[in-house]
């Protein structure tokens, strides 16, 4: 019950995660495209503000329920008397998923701290700037996203 209470929390933290930069990135930003730089570039930013709130929330309960999994299982096998060998697939998905947290941390704590002061200094250049930027490593975070979901659920070995 406890295992799959946190393979739920871990689920849904990924939900919002991914569903999130897909939302942001196929939807809302297309349709803020057509505002003026002040507007586009304001509502933007209280817009991925909110988001990266959750996302750093999403990212450290995906991070805790998945290093918590992987031990309550190691443990189990272990005191079974077997050997554990982590799959493949769980390699993956930890060690990219890592890698979506460390990109996430830039963007949160690097990128949209410019997008920020650019907004305090009413430099919309900046501002879209940082917002391209932005949306460049959104998309990356979203493939590396798209890639554990598919070998997590279709495996490696096929």
């Amino acid at each position: 019950m406890f295992y799959a209470a946190l393979k739920t929390i871990h689920l849904l933290s990924i939900i919002v995660w991914i569903g999130g930069m897909v939302f942001v990135h196929f939807f809302l930003r297309p349709a803020v495209g057509k505002l003026e730089a002040p507007e586009r570039v304001r509502l933007m930013h209280d817009v991925l503000g909110r988001f990266f709130k959750a996302v750093l929330i999403a990212a450290g309960l995906a991070v805790g329920t998945g290093v918590w999994m992987i031990g309550r299982i190691a443990k189990q096998t272990v005191q079974s008397g077997g050997n554990f060998t982590m799959p493949v697939e769980w390699m993956v998905m930890a060690a990219l998923g890592l890698v979506m947290a460390a990109i996430f941390g830039h963007i949160r704590f690097a990128l949209y701290k410019r997008l920020s002061n650019a907004i305090t200094a009413t430099a919309w250049p900046a501002g879209a700037a940082a917002l391209a930027s932005i949306r460049t490593w959104v998309m990356v975070n979203l493939v590396i996203g798209v890639v554990i979901v598919v070998v997590t659920l279709l495996g490696v070995s096929g």
